[in-house]
């Protein structure tokens, strides 16, 4: 059964438990697609009103957008766990021989490189879904403007867990080439979410 298909509380129990998976990295794909769903039930509750006619098309065009978005945060959730699991898997191989030994490290290496790869995944799709969320400010319907702060805030969320997660399996990305551009352009990725969130939340507040 996959954390997407469970009920609500069902999930919460899971996560709540002593299991270490689902974490932070499942639960930040999560607030993902929670703030993808509410940016398009903004832009629901905007198409088709006349008074907000001028707003029809970006609307409609954020609902389409976000679609693609919500699938693959959606599908992240599982995979952040999935990923997880293969670390743990790989730690617990064999190592008694220099041949196991070879073995078993090219699986961690290989493991962690996708478990840092599913959370960095995570923070562009929310980064995307937080660029879309911008063009509703004052072109969606003002009655839902505090939905609209919320999908910010989980946006913003999903991407500050998701960064978290990329920076604890860096140290054990082998392939420096490759952790180094991680971290390079993942730290701008975060920066820059970082002042559109505040400047969205900041504008959406003082519409209120």
């Amino acid at each position: 059964m996959k954390l997407i298909d469970l009920q609500v509380k069902d999930y919460l129990e899971v996560l709540k438990s002593n299991a270490p998976a689902p974490g932070g990295g499942s639960v930040s794909a999560l607030a993902g697609v929670q703030g993808i769903a509410l940016f398009m039930m903004v832009a629901d509750l905007t198409i088709g009103k006349e008074k907000y006619a001028m707003h029809q098309d970006t609307c409609n065009a954020a609902k389409q957008r976000g679609e693609a978005l919500y699938e693959a945060l959606s599908a992240a959730v599982d995979a952040d766990t999935d990923a997880y699991n293969l670390v743990s898997a790989a730690f617990r191989m064999p190592k008694d021989t220099e041949q196991e030994k070879i073995a078993r490290g090219k699986t961690i290496a290989d493991a962690t490189l996708l478990a840092t790869k599913i959370p960095y995944r995570s923070m562009e799709l929310a980064f995307e879904g937080l660029q879309i969320a911008e063009t509703l400010v004052n072109h969606s319907n003002t009655n839902a403007a505090s939905d609209l702060g919320a999908s910010v805030l989980n946006l913003s969320a999903c991407i500050k867990g998701a960064w978290l997660n990329v920076k604890i399996n860096l140290p054990g990305v082998k392939d420096k080439v490759k952790a180094q551009a991680f971290e390079r352009d993942g730290q701008k990725m975060y920066d820059e979410a970082e002042q559109l969130q505040k400047k969205l939340f900041d504008e959406i507040s003082k519409s209120l």
